[in-house]
């Protein structure tokens, strides 16, 4: 079975549109599914992290409004204001603005609230252009992002198995293998389904090349051993568990025992000379890595890539409440048993962390420079520095062409 964050059905003849997700809040322990019911709850989502990951976020924001028909929520528009085309595209566009103010920092959300405001507003300046075909333009566009973001997924999991491949003749048919380390959440839970660097990771095993992934706690919400963890166990890869502060020495004591070659992370925001934003302790992944001379990859699709944005200096990054640091929340450990630790049934209790009066500071991502960055995979290939600078712009010029 697949697993998924984002559960949607297109309207039919005889249904509605719906969309839900599953509350990434309560994984690993408990699996529910939260339903949206237009833009206000996809908002509240997203903020509160129950849907995490930058393509996920960007397409719970976007699918919320196609079951969010405004068709049906202003029909009670009066005869002094009647409903049309112009009215529907300024609906669309008030909702998108709305919704990017959910998580800033995420470009993949900008990105796609940028596209479908072009599409209604230029279905709208029509001439005879009625309210249902803009709706219907918007509803179009919105579903087809959802097929193109697992599309992309799976070229950027071939892309970077192939550099990875290439650059370190990994030759199966003799019995080499590598290890990766990665942090944070980029799988299926994090997109429309199977994940950026998660996806080049499943694409390695898939292939026989790895070995085994290490992975991060990544504090303060833990993405890595809740999220990752889970998807790593379910697809039945070998991975190992570290905290955050264990990098370092997991660098240095099995780095060569274990053949790591490369950290591979996600990226919420990647500027246009290739600095990259992505969750807090990314950077100093990056700087141990190039101590250890170990290669360091960003995948990301296309819709990541800011070129608006010239420099990680000019990203702003979101900085979140400082009780995420202070507290942890989580089920009671009853006892520990052959299989692991016996847990509570139920959502968990918050637990105190820090001295009373402690205060925290709580930026949810860092960025990354370019420079400490050897390769962005994206969906058409895999671009590397010349001249030690990054040219993402020529990205733009290509398709897709590794065969999903």
């Amino acid at each position: 079975m697949v697993l998924e964050a984002i559960r949607f059905a297109a309207q039919s003849s005889t249904s509605a549109a719906t969309l839900s997700i599953l509350d990434q809040l309560l994984l690993p322990h408990k699996t529910s599914w939260i339903e949206i019911t237009g833009s206000q709850s996809a908002f509240s989502a997203i903020r509160s992290m129950q849907v995490r990951g930058a393509p996920a976020i960007a397409l719970v924001a976007a699918l919320s409004l196609v079951v969010e028909n405004p068709l049906i929520s202003m029909e009670t528009a009066s005869a002094a204001t009647p409903l049309n085309s112009t009215r529907i595209a300024e609906w669309y566009c008030s909702r998108l603005d709305y919704l990017v103010e959910s998580r800033p920092t995420a470009v993949n959300l900008t990105d796609a609230a940028m596209k479908l405001k072009h599409v209604v507003t230029a279905a709208s300046d029509k001439q005879a252009t009625s309210p249902e075909q803009v709706t219907n333009a918007y509803i179009a566009a919105a579903e087809i992002m959802l097929k193109d973001d697992l599309r992309d997924n799976k070229a950027i999991g071939i892309n970077g198995r192939l550099w990875l491949e290439e650059r370190f003749g990994i030759d199966t048919s003799a019995g080499a293998s590598c290890s990766v380390i990665t942090h944070c959440n980029t799988g299926s839970l994090a997109t429309a389904g199977y994940g950026t660097a998660l996806g080049i990771i499943r694409s390695m095993y898939s292939a026989g090349l790895l070995r085994r992934v290490y992975y991060t706690e990544t504090r303060p919400y833990n993405q890595g051993s809740r999220l990752t963890g889970y998807e790593l166990l379910h697809d039945g890869i070998p991975a190992t568990l570290v905290m955050d502060s264990m990098a370092g020495a997991l660098f240095r004591i099995r780095g060569k025992s274990d053949n790591i070659v490369a950290v591979i992370v996600g990226a919420d925001r990647v500027a246009a000379n290739g600095d990259t934003a992505n969750k807090i302790g990314t950077y100093g992944l990056a700087i141990m890595a190039r101590q250890h001379d170990v290669k360091f990859l960003v995948a990301a699709p296309r819709t990541t890539i800011d070129l608006e944005t010239a420099r990680g200096e000019d990203i702003v990054i979101e900085e979140r409440p400082q009780q995420e640091v202070l507290s942890i929340k989580g089920p009671r450990v009853l006892g520990l048993t052959e299989n692991g630790q016996e847990i509570e049934d139920g959502s968990g209790e918050r637990v105190s962390t820090a001295a009373l009066g402690t205060t925290a500071w709580n930026p949810a991502f860092d960025v990354t420079p370019a420079g400490l960055i050897d390769g962005i995979v994206t969906e058409v290939g895999v671009a590397e520095k010349s001249k030690g600078a990054f040219d993402l712009a020529s990205l733009f010029e290509r398709d897709v062409e590794v065969s999903v």
